[in-house]
């Protein structure tokens, strides 16, 4: 069972190193990602710095727990260079609903996520409505309050207003909790646009 857990969690870890491209998805369009829990007891505040492939992101995030299994989440921020070298304000909300937990036959945990947000600009708006699934492990590092999350969330995002269709990716992720109140966190994804993220959190 070790062996199998060790594995599933070094293809997870290792899979954003093999990835050609990568795309961005998530409730405001940026490739911020998303573990299958929380990293927090009640609340986090975080600030995400994200390359959606053109230009970069910068926006602020606050989450709280609704529940033991679910919690959800309010972003906002700007985006430069997303369309044509304009800037764009990005505005988001997502949920995270526990689903599955690990056991004897399967290693990984895993949970359902919604979302829905906006990026709007001069001229135009695009909304998005992201939905996903993310399954990954937490691996305790012995001696210390410190563990990694290394997890694959694949995401389907219908796109409307100034946008069309539907995008389709696979994010994977690394998030590290250094200590009880700070979080540092690490993603990409493959699919069809380039980006790659990294965030910070505070959470209590």
């Amino acid at each position: 069972m070790r062996n199998t857990t060790l594995l599933a969690l070094a293809t997870l870890a290792s899979a954003p190193l093999a990835a050609p491209s990568l795309l961005s998805a998530q409730s405001t369009g940026t490739p911020v990602y998303a573990a299958p829990y929380r990293a927090f007891g009640q609340n986090e505040i975080g600030l995400s710095l994200s390359d959606p492939g053109n230009g970069f992101a910068l926006e602020g995030s606050y989450r709280t727990a609704f529940n033991r299994t679910v919690d959800i989440g309010f972003r906002g921020g700007l985006a430069d260079g997303g369309r044509g070298n304009n800037s764009a304000l990005l505005l988001g909300s997502d949920l995270r609903a526990r689903v599955l937990d690990h056991n004897q036959s399967f290693p990984l945990d895993g949970s359902f996520t919604l979302g829905v947000g906006v990026a709007s600009g001069d001229g135009y708006t695009v909304g998005y409505l992201p939905v996903g699934f993310t399954m990954g492990r937490r691996v305790l590092i012995e001696g210390s309050s410190a563990s990694l999350v290394p997890y694959v969330h694949p995401v389907l995002m219908p796109k409307f207003g100034d946008g069309s269709g539907t995008d389709f990716s696979i994010g994977f992720g690394l998030d590290a909790k250094l200590n009880n109140r700070l979080d540092v966190r690490f993603s990409a994804a493959l699919g069809d646009r380039d980006g790659i993220a990294f965030t910070v959190a505070w959470v209590r």
